[in-house]
């Protein structure tokens, strides 16, 4: 069983989410977890399919594919709302899912955060990386302003996460990313979806301005 978050963005193994906690179910949530030792502090980050973040009936439907959320730091304001920074974790499964609470919780698989076929993946690696600079170039001279590139890890599972969480996306292509089974089958759907966005924005030649080394924050 573990406490839900759902949220209008998709979370990654290793990427820090921050959060501004104001509604009460949520805060509710935080205060339980600060009962638990801060080895145990986490909840799970479903996206939201259908609905909104904010409201007590905002949330119609849910994605089924998650990841939690660790709490590394909390600052707490007297009116009571909570800021977060916490770090993707663990990938789950949603299996069944709980209102008898102020917030969601839900009983839960483990998934498996595992590379795959590891000569496969490294075939992916030079392609993606080089994907990944072509789309960078093509984002900056789209948005007319200069992109400072992250430093992407030598580690592929790693490489994988990081691509899909900086890469801008609608909310259904990180998920596809989220939901695939190991690492090399996300590099490989990056690499399409990385050829696919560099074509999109040569050809439109405008793009929302690029904020890569920002990790979105939730309105809760």
């Amino acid at each position: 069983m573990l406490p839900l978050f759902p949220l209008g963005t998709v979370l990654f193994p290793g990427l820090v989410l921050p959060l501004h906690v104001f509604e009460e179910r949520y805060r509710e949530l935080v205060r339980d977890l600060l009962e638990l030792p801060e080895q145990e502090r986490q909840f799970g980050v479903l996206a939201i399919r259908e609905g909104r973040e904010v409201g007590t009936d905002g949330i119609k439907a849910l994605f089924a594919v998650g990841c939690t959320a660790r709490v590394r730091q909390v600052e707490s304001y007297d009116d009571g709302r909570y800021d977060l920074v916490t770090v993707g974790a663990q990938l789950f499964r949603l299996r069944e899912l709980h209102a008898d609470r102020a917030y969601f919780t839900g009983e839960v698989d483990w998934l498996p955060d595992e590379l795959g076929d590891a000569a496969r993946a490294q075939l992916l690696e030079a392609p993606v990386r080089e994907a990944f600079a072509d789309y960078l170039e093509a984002l900056g001279k789209a948005s007319d302003q200069e992109i400072q590139a992250p430093d992407l890890p030598e580690d592929l599972l790693v490489l994988s996460h990081l691509v899909a969480a900086t890469t801008l996306l609608d909310l259904a292509d990180r998920q596809d990313l989220l939901d695939q089974p190991d690492g090399r089958s996300r590099l490989r759907r990056e690499l399409t979806m990385l050829r696919r966005e560099a074509g999109v924005l040569r050809t439109l030649r405008a793009a929302p301005a690029p904020e890569l080394a920002r990790t979105p924050v939730s309105p809760n």
